[in-house]
């Protein structure tokens, strides 16, 4: 059964699925193109951060950082190896776009890179285009910056 919900990253679970997603970045990209939230990062107020657990194991997560103006950025959203496939990153995905309108964010942004084939695939059928860097990213070839605006609750 999957579930997805609001929880702590201050969690040794959360914090191992992390270190797997910083492995994964650091593979693929140089040190200046991995633009990481640290669990210090992503337990501030200003962050919903989300859990997918199948069978109550952690499978996934994602994080949401509330912005000015109606504005948030999606941080941190990683699926582990064996639970891809089952649906887990559109089940983070959605939970943390519910989220984005209850906060009343009309506009959702984020960054991610070219070698991320499955997360670009992901974001695209959900609706995200590719625009310019935005906030303090620089242009990169080695990243991609999406965005989509949501319709109202």
């Amino acid at each position: 059964m999957l579930r997805v919900a609001q929880e702590s990253p201050r969690q040794a679970e959360i914090e191992t699925l992390l270190r797997e997603s910083d492995a994964f970045s650091m593979a693929l990209y140089p040190p200046e193109s991995n633009h990481l939230l640290d669990v210090e990062a992503l337990d501030r107020p200003e962050i919903r951060f989300f859990v997918a657990r199948l069978e109550r194991r952690a499978a996934g997560c994602g994080g949401l950082v509330l912005g000015d103006a109606g504005e948030a950025e999606i941080k941190r959203m990683i699926v582990t190896a064996p639970a891809r496939g089952k649906g887990i990153g559109r089940a983070i995905l959605g939970a943390i776009e519910d989220a984005a309108r209850r906060e009343r964010v009309r506009t959702i942004r984020l960054e991610t890179g070219p070698g991320n084939v499955g997360a670009l695939a992901l974001y695209r059928r959900f609706g995200y285009r590719e625009r310019g860097p935005f906030g303090a990213y620089r242009p990169d070839p080695l990243s991609v910056f999406m965005e989509k605006t949501l319709a109202g609750p």
